[in-house]
């Protein structure tokens, strides 16, 4: 038998050739293109896309590229992510593939997808006919297959590293671009680069809120950013606010404002289709998270604090775990993008998760357990503002129960600057935490912490704060029965009613301190609270009086042997022979005060009297000395165990006037400018009187 081309002939010269007969034309497939469809609103994102130039760019030519867009969920990772391969798409001519790889369904049905059954897809979309079973083949053929392809594969949704890795090019041809809401650490272990997407910057999200909201967002502008504040700024639940707004075109953005202040928020108050998305998806997230992490998460949310380190969450007692015990769970919570890392061991909540974990916190915590974790944290706060005290105002402390009920271990402050920084960082917190205090009757603690926040108040001049821990903390110290605390509360807190200008009010507690103190034989505290009548005398003009309550506060001190104290009266006699426009007096006071300052190593209080001498001076004509201490004290203002914003404001607006009588009007600007912006922030008032000398000069 014979069995295909045969040849009958008698004779054969020459050689043989077989043609065989032409056959159906055979097809490859269509370079697949499954990349999601472009979404129609795509706003802003300019500089995350530039950021996704840079890592492509920037890893080694030789080896596969691999870059990870992670962020919480809602921030339009998918979506940026589908932008900017399109964008290239001319780059990867054999095709854009895309899997979800459902790292985060929800529901008993909805698990992740497996890697085996995504290779397959992939597998047979670039025309493999027959697929193998196991997944360590499919891989392997995988790898085979896209060898040299300029090929783009879009991985979306994924929820480890191990289920990514067998889906990784093995060329360097190709581009695989990962989302998660993890942070999917296993993967920079193979050379993946990484991109955490945040919010939108607050005028895109304006804008997109404006898509729903029309010409409403442009008339309230205020309320429009105040939507996009409560929303994150991200584009999941701004675009849900936005459609909130369309369908009811009646609706001011102000209203939808105030309904999103209510309740939990927009991680309730906004839904699609009658589902809270944001909060679906943050309980998915949730349920993922192992014991200990999830547990640590409710005990964050309970904390009226938007800072968090290491040593406050290990005072929190969850399993009674150390502080380095303690990171394990926080790396898990950053790894799935429910707490942001801002600094060295410091940690926050975004906006829309904190209420999420207050909710969990309130709903799964027993009465018992939430009174147990507020207290461990109110502990903390008064134990590190001890320290933070000790450190930057040793002389301020005051004696007896310092108002805690366990031993806690505050967190390490190595020195001035380190207790500046956390002073500030905690700023809010710390306020939280005096507010619990008084609404939960835990007085002694309450009048206690405001007493210790004096550097905080001293240095960052945060009138509203200062103002306000010091009423709860005075009616705190009234149920308490302290005379001592009582009489801290007024002196300190009159300081900032003045400082906030409201003169009356902050005479009327210096008055109440003076009978206090009189009352108590409290020398001290008299010196301080008649100080405190002079400087409002001094502040109103009323200089024979300021002059009179200074001297006598210098008496006080002096008999009491309170060296720092005399010296500080000192200072006040200087300011105010300077608004005499009795110069020579006014140095005299103040170098004086500035040498006792300096041989009690008060650094700060002695930066300040060199800074307002060197004002003194250049008005006395020394103009060289004197913009010679200005500079120095701007220098010693801006950083260190001195840094005080409010003084470097004074700085700048004296070497202001200095550069303004030196006739150098551009640098008598460029320090007035400067001095206005820093007071925008500390004090309205030194503001506007900024801006009506900047207004003057023009």
């Amino acid at each position: 038998m014979l069995h295909g081309p045969s040849v009958q002939a008698r004779d054969i010269h020459g050689g043989i050739h077989f043609h065989p007969p032409a056959g159906p034309a055979r097809h490859s497939p269509p370079a697949p293109r499954q990349l999601p469809p472009l979404t129609a609103r795509f706003t802003d994102r300019e500089a995350d896309r530039r950021a996704l130039d840079e890592l492509r760019a920037g890893q080694p030519a030789h080896a596969s590229q691999v870059l990870v867009v992670t962020g919480l969920a809602g921030a339009g990772k998918t979506t940026l992510a589908t932008h900017w391969l399109h964008e290239h798409a001319r780059r990867f001519p054999d095709g854009l593939l895309y899997a979800d790889l459902g790292g985060h369904a929800t529901g008993p049905d909805h698990d992740p997808a497996s890697p085996a059954a995504v290779l397959e897809a992939f597998l047979v979309a670039l025309g493999v006919a027959t697929v193998p079973a196991g997944t360590a083949q499919r891989a392997a053929l995988w790898r085979t297959v896209t060898a040299d392809l300029r090929l783009a594969v879009l991985l979306d949704n994924a929820f480890t590293a191990a289920q990514v890795r067998p889906l990784l090019l093995g060329t360097p041809t190709g581009l695989t671009v990962v989302t998660s809401r993890n942070s999917l650490t296993g993967l920079r272990v193979d050379g993946a680069s990484v991109h955490r997407l945040e919010g939108l910057p607050a005028e895109s999200a304006v804008e997109l809120l404006a898509v729903g909201g029309g010409p409403r967002v442009a008339r309230e502008p205020d309320a429009a950013h105040e939507v996009v504040r409560l929303c994150g700024r991200l584009p999941l639940t701004v675009g849900l606010a936005a459609a909130q707004l369309a369908v009811r075109p009646h609706r001011s953005v102000a209203a939808l404002a105030e309904s999103l202040h209510r309740g939990r928020g927009a991680v309730d108050a906004l839904r699609a289709d009658g589902e809270a998305v944001m909060r679906t998806a943050l309980d998915t997230s949730y349920t993922l998270l192992p014991a200990e992490s999830a547990a640590l998460y409710r005990r964050m949310g309970l904390l009226p604090t938007d800072r968090h380190d290491l040593h406050m969450l290990a005072a929190l007692g969850v399993g009674g775990a150390p502080a380095h015990a303690v990171d394990s769970a926080v790396h898990t919570l950053v790894e799935m993008s429910l707490l942001q890392e801002t600094g060295p061991d410091t940690y926050r909540f975004h906006d829309l998760v904190r209420p999420h974990a207050q909710a969990l916190g309130e709903e799964r915590e027993s009465p018992a357990a939430r009174t147990d974790v507020l207290r461990r944290y109110v502990d903390w706060c008064l134990a590190t503002a001890a320290v933070a005290e000790r450190l930057l105002t040793p002389s301020h402390p005051l004696p007896g129960p310092d108002g805690t009920e366990r031993p806690v271990s505050p967190t390490p402050l190595a020195g001035p600057e380190e207790a500046l920084a956390w002073l500030d960082t905690h700023r809010n917190g710390l306020l939280g935490a005096v507010r619990h205090c008084a609404g939960a009757g835990w007085d002694t603690s309450c009048w206690r912490l405001a007493d210790r926040l004096w550097p905080l108040f001293l240095r960052f001049r945060p009138s509203d704060m200062w103002i306000e821990a010091h009423r709860l903390g005075l009616a705190a110290a009234r149920r308490s029965g302290s005379a001592p605390g009582a009489g801290r509360m007024l002196t300190s807190g009159a300081i900032g009613l003045r400082d906030a200008g409201r003169y009356a009010e902050a005479g009327d507690w210096y008055r109440q301190a003076l009978e206090l103190a009189v009352a108590d034989a409290d020398v001290r505290q008299q010196a301080q609270a008649v100080s405190g009548l002079g400087h409002l005398a001094l502040l109103t003009d009323r200089l024979d009086d300021a002059r009179v309550h200074f001297e006598r506060a210098l008496r006080l001190r002096e008999s009491a042997g309170y060296r720092r104290g005399a010296a500080l009266s000192r200072r006040r006699l200087g300011e105010t022979a300077l608004a005499g426009g009795d110069l020579t007096a006014a140095a005299r006071q103040l170098r004086r005060a500035g040498t006792e300052l300096e041989s009690l190593a008060e650094a700060y209080e002695a930066a300040r009297v060199h800074a307002l001498l060197g004002h003194v001076l250049v008005r006395d004509g020394d103009r060289e000395e004197g913009v010679r201490l200005l500079r120095d004290g701007l220098e010693s203002f801006r950083s260190g165990g001195t840094r005080s914003e409010h003084w470097e404001g004074r700085c700048l607006e004296w070497l202001g006037l200095a550069a303004e009588a030196d006739g150098d009007p551009a640098e008598a600007a460029r320090c007035f400018r400067a001095a206005r912006d820093l007071f925008r922030r500390l004090n309205p008032l030194d503001a506007r009187r900024l801006d009506d000398r900047l207004g003057r000069r023009h």
